[in-house]
């Protein structure tokens, strides 16, 4: 069941958006404000964010550029919603990182069309719930890890850094793609960040760490 959070001040817009969304099966949280909405994105992630472009403490524009700017929220599906109409203002919402945009007055189920769409589209390589590797399984929806059936706790960049590795097993990754991936950057001059998380990475795999092979002046690979 996808979890959806919505973003906006109007009560009455707020009600049709949770109850159609609701009746389609996903798991709803909604929010009249961007400070409610950020703590509770500070707890967990959605798969997808309603989110609407006038709020009385921040605008949405400003929210969806965070989004973009965090590395864990970067890849959530965003649909901004709202009353301004003109090309201009779509092109704006785009650019700045929206995967959709809704005008409002809008119809249920062009919502649900939607909201079905984007989260097909979201759907990728990179978003499996389940990868096997050897003794190794991640549960990508839990966000757990085993090895033999025991669990494995990782910071938010081992989990990140192992996911990658998984997804592309038997593939050499550069240092530049890893740090992209997990970071957001290139960390330019910061490269032992990534030798270190690698280091404490295999540590808590212990012998599955093995599989994690070091690519001499090019990087890393699980084999």
């Amino acid at each position: 069941m996808a979890t959806i959070y919505i973003v906006e001040d109007d009560v009455n817009i707020r009600e049709i958006e949770t109850f159609a969304l609701k009746n389609s099966g996903y798991n709803v949280f909604d929010f009249e404000c961007a400070k409610d909405f950020n703590k509770k994105l500070d707890e967990n992630m959605p798969d997808l964010i309603l989110l609407d472009i006038m709020l009385p403490d921040m605008d949405g524009l400003s929210i969806l550029k965070n989004l973009r700017n965090r590395v864990e929220t970067k890849n959530i599906p965003v649909i901004l919603v709202s009353a301004k109409t003109s090309e201009m203002d779509r092109v704006k919402g785009l650019d700045i990182g929206a995967d959709d945009y809704l005008c409002k007055p809008f119809g249920v189920m062009e919502l649900i069309s939607r909201v079905k769409a984007l989260l097909r589209r979201s759907t990728s390589s990179e978003n499996q719930k389940f990868l096997s590797i050897h003794d190794i399984f991640m549960n990508d929806e839990k966000r757990s890890v085993y090895v033999k059936d025991q669990v494995i706790e990782l910071t938010y960049k081992e989990y990140e850094l192992l996911k990658l590795l998984m997804i592309n097993n038997g593939i050499v990754l550069t240092r530049e793609t890893l740090m992209e991936k997990v970071w957001g950057t290139d960390f330019e001059g910061e490269s032992r960040t990534l030798d270190m998380h690698i280091k404490t990475l295999r540590q808590k795999l212990k012998d599955a760490g093995n599989y994690i092979k070091t690519i001499r002046n090019v990087g890393y690979m699980l084999e």
